[in-house]
C-alpha cells in the first residue's frame, strides 16, 4: 500500500487542522467524501480541495 494514502497532502495548516478536527487524518479517509461537504468546513478553500482531489486521483480515487 502506498504510504501517501496514510497521510494528508500538504494543504496548509488551517485546512489540515480543519480536516483533523472533522476526524480526517489520512488521504484514504477522504475518498468518496462529497466535495460540497468538505467545502462547508471552515478553513477549507478551493485550493485545498483541488490539492486533495489531485492527490486522490494519483491513486485512482476521487472525492464524492
Amino acid at each position: 500500500m502506498d504510504s501517501s494514502l496514510g497521510t494528508l497532502p500538504k494543504i496548509g495548516a488551517p485546512a489540515t487542522r480543519t480536516l483533523n478536527n472533522a476526524g480526517y487524518t489520512a488521504l484514504r479517509e477522504l475518498a468518496g467524501v462529497p466535495r460540497a461537504e468538505l467545502a462547508k468546513l471552515h478553513g477549507m478553500g478551493p485550493k485545498a480541495l483541488e490539492i486533495i482531489q489531485s492527490a486522490l486521483e494519483e491513486h485512482n480515487l476521487s472525492l464524492g
